[in-house]
């Protein structure tokens, strides 16, 4: 479409284009424009029967598992094959965009569309959601990154302001979305329903278009979520350029342009917009169907990477299936599978494994399986489904039980008030376990669960979080050792709900949830502080062991770094090992987390190998972000680069140095006597100038005590004789900082 064939739309045809043409469509206009076909996802489509509502059911596509449990695989490479394969759905499906990946960071564990999201890290969540957008948009197919941003509650989550202080913001909520933009170019991003900082995201032009637009370059397309535009004309002004669903609001679009409210430019960018995506998703291919056998194996490939083995004591897993043993299957979950959560993104399978039956086929003949339910799904007391649990746990061998949350317990549009199993399946472990020692649990539930009130009954612990339609075929390979466990944990579990580090904060009231824990959320916040956790992020066991050598950190430019190790499986089995890059700063008083996470990669290795990894560091993974200079700068210190198998298991450490990038904070009136004194430009000029001045006090002479209460007032305030300054003199050297590189260095 050229800009003329644009120009020739009425300003009515273009406002039209800047709202949905169904809840599942976009606009059409003439034969000019056609409608683009829109499906939540992304870990698989909900391409509904028929376009009239939102509430319309879905035709079936690969259910594969959602984000909580892609993120725990850390592997880019599988989650951008599963991206690949749901835009090879979407085009058999006639879909243009899906609705996906949701990168927004795990703040609290009770936020209940965690599911849908990666991590509590920033860099998990960028690297996993860049993967998922590349994989999508190889075929052509549009990706929508979303909720931008800081959209990490359901409570309230229409209204509410996400008031989070800049650097926060620009540190923490904002990375995985920049990182996405920057690298993998999503044709377009969803704008969250909340406001943040008391604006709606939808209408915030500070965040649709100076943030992702100006500085990070985003040429696609911002649509709302449906139903977050409040206010069409400020949306459309601020940066929107499509509002979902319609609601018959396109008058107001050109009443604005008529009175003189709504500049005509901004529409017709907004409708030019919607043509560059029609454009890009019209070199998608179209296929007559799919090879669902193949995608379902897909789907257990990830079940199976993304399971986090958390506990294995004695070696109980895994069961040897030729073995000749007892083994009771305990737990409702086995034949009625959570494989998915609730709400806009559920998907109606192709097919469902449940783990029973999979445990069943891939058992030897001497394999002795049984089967009881144990306790119900709707939580309600079940004595006789108890009793009879403990009989068959008694003549067993082994017990594998099978507990989780209930499709209620997290979903869409609610929020969890707690993190505990539900209380009848505790009370089934603990009776299980006495009548046999040897119990494994294996875990279903989209968000992290609280595992201090029961796993020392439980001698291993398999958290399989959702693992879609294939995860139950994921269980049995994994339960019988045809794979080793890979998983990780991306998000630190707590002992108590208390501990984290957003409890006091979340979900808010009054119609503001204030982020008063800052940067600290999750292993940020615990290992700054040494605070006790059930495990720690990045925390994950395997059938075999791996130990890790030779860290050589090669200096390749201005900060710039190239870090490699060894790791070698030193066990009996295949393996894959996930090694993780953190960067640690070492501060008496924190004002950062001690470390951060800043690379990582997946490394499979036979017995008895080993293989290098080599991951880069550059001046951004040791930025912090200045909100005086409005931009990133690396202060020149010493810090460390830290290798390891978790956040709190690290196995390899070096020592390094960097001068920094030159930048410092602007100096004005206000800026302390200290920061002067500091300032690699102001401190020269102010010791110049005082040496000027004969009889004036000079800081670098006077006392430690009174210059420890000096260098904390504001230049302003000096005034006067003390230093033989006046106002004038103050101006003067505020304004030679700025000209002598003080704001940039």
């Amino acid at each position: 479409m050229t800009s003329e064939q644009l120009a020739n739309l009425s300003i009515a045809e273009q406002a039209s284009l800047t709202s949905g043409g169904t809840a599942w469509s976009t606009a059409s206009v003439r034969d000019i424009v056609r409608s683009l076909n829109v499906s939540d996802g992304p870990h698989g489509l909900r391409r509904t029967v028929e376009d009239g509502s939102v509430f319309q059911p879905s035709v079936p596509a690969t259910c594969y598992p959602p984000a909580v449990t892609m993120g725990s695989t850390w592997d880019p490479d599988l989650v951008r094959r599963i991206g690949a394969a749901v835009a090879r759905e979407a085009c058999a499906l006639n879909v243009d965009v899906v609705l996906g990946p949701g990168v927004n960071i795990k703040r609290s564990p009770l936020c209940g569309r965690n599911f849908e999201y990666f991590s509590e890290d920033p860099h998990v969540s960028g690297v996993m959601g860049a993967a998922v957008v590349n994989g999508i948009q190889s075929l052509g197919v549009g990706a929508c990154l979303k909720h931008f941003a800081v959209n990490n509650q359901e409570t309230d989550r229409m209204r509410v302001s996400a008031d989070v202080d800049e650097r926060t913001l620009r540190e923490l909520y904002l990375p995985a979305f920049e990182h996405i933009v920057r690298e993998a170019k999503p044709y377009a991003v969803m704008s969250s329903y909340n406001r943040v900082n008391g604006v709606y995201a939808s209408e915030n032009p500070w965040l649709l278009t100076q943030v992702l637009r100006e500085e990070w370059g985003f040429d696609g397309l911002v649509m709302s979520d449906w139903g977050a535009v409040n206010d069409r004309v400020a949306s459309l002004s601020a940066g929107l350029d499509l509002q979902m669903p319609p609601n018959g609001t396109d008058d107001q679009i050109t009443a604005a342009v008529e009175g003189g409210h709504l500049d005509r430019e901004a529409v017709a960018k907004a409708a030019g917009r919607l043509l560059k995506l029609q454009e890009r998703v019209d070199r998608a291919p179209r296929f007559a169907q799919w090879d669902v056998n193949a995608h379902h194996e897909l789907a257990r490939e990830a079940a199976r990477a993304g399971a986090v083995l958390l506990k294995n004591d004695c070696g109980l897993l895994p069961i040897d299936p030729s073995a000749r043993l007892k083994v009771a299957v305990i737990g409702e979950f086995a034949r009625t599978p959570r494989y998915q959560g609730q709400g806009s993104s559920r998907v109606v399978p192709t097919r469902l494994d449940t783990a029973w039956e999979a445990l069943r086929h891939a058992a030897g003949p001497e394999l002795d399986l049984t089967f009881a339910p144990g306790f119900l799904l709707d939580g309600a007391d079940a004595p006789a489904l108890v009793e009879e649990a403990v009989v068959l746990a008694a003549d067993a061998d082994i017990v594998l039980l099978f507990l989780g949350l209930p499709d209620a317990a997290e979903t869409e549009g609610q929020d969890r008030t707690h993190i505990q199993l539900p209380s009848q399946q505790v009370e089934a472990l603990h009776a299980v376990a006495a009548a046999c020692p040897r119990v494994a649990v294996v875990l279903s539930n989209g968000s992290t669960v609280s595992v201090s009130e029961w796993q020392d009954d439980a001698a291993a612990v398999l958290e399989t979080w959702l693992g879609g339609q294939a995860g139950g075929s994921a269980v049995a390979d994994l339960v019988f050792g045809a794979h080793s466990p890979s998983g990780k944990l991306t998000e630190s579990i707590p002992l108590r709900l208390q501990d984290v580090p957003s409890y006091l904060y979340f979900p808010g009231q009054d119609g503001h949830t204030v982020h008063g824990e800052g940067r600290y959320v999750g292993y940020r916040h615990y290992d700054t502080l040494d605070v006790p956790v059930a495990y720690p992020f990045g925390h994950g066991l395997s059938y075999t062991t791996f130990a890790y050598s030779d860290l050589m950190v090669e200096e390749t430019g201005a900060n710039a770094w190239t870090v490699r190790a060894t790791v070698a499986n030193t066990g009996t089995r295949f393996g894959e090992e996930v090694v993780q890059l953190y960067v640690a700063f070492d501060e008496r008083h924190p004002t950062r987390p001690r470390h951060e996470l800043r690379g990582f990669a997946k490394l499979a290795l036979a017995p008895g190998s080993s293989g290098q990894v080599e991951l880069s560091l550059s001046g951004r993974d040791l930025a912090r972000y200045s909100p005086q200079l409005g931009d990133w700068r690396v202060d020149p210190g010493g810090f460390s680069v830290e290798v390891g198998a978790s956040s709190r298991d690290i196995r390899l450490r070096a020592e390094l140095y960097t001068p920094g990038d030159g930048r410092a904070e602007r100096l004005t009136e206000q800026s302390s006597l200290g920061e002067w004194l500091d300032h690699p430009v102001g401190g020269k000029l102010l010791r110049e100038r005082l040496a000027e001045r004969p009889g004036a006090v000079h800081p670098d002479e006077v006392d430690p005590m009174s210059l420890a209460a000096a260098i904390q007032i504001p230049l302003v305030k000096f005034n006067g004789p003390t230093l033989g300054l006046d106002m004038d003199a103050i101006r003067t050297l505020v304004a030679a900082a700025e000209t002598e590189g003080g704001a940039t260095g």
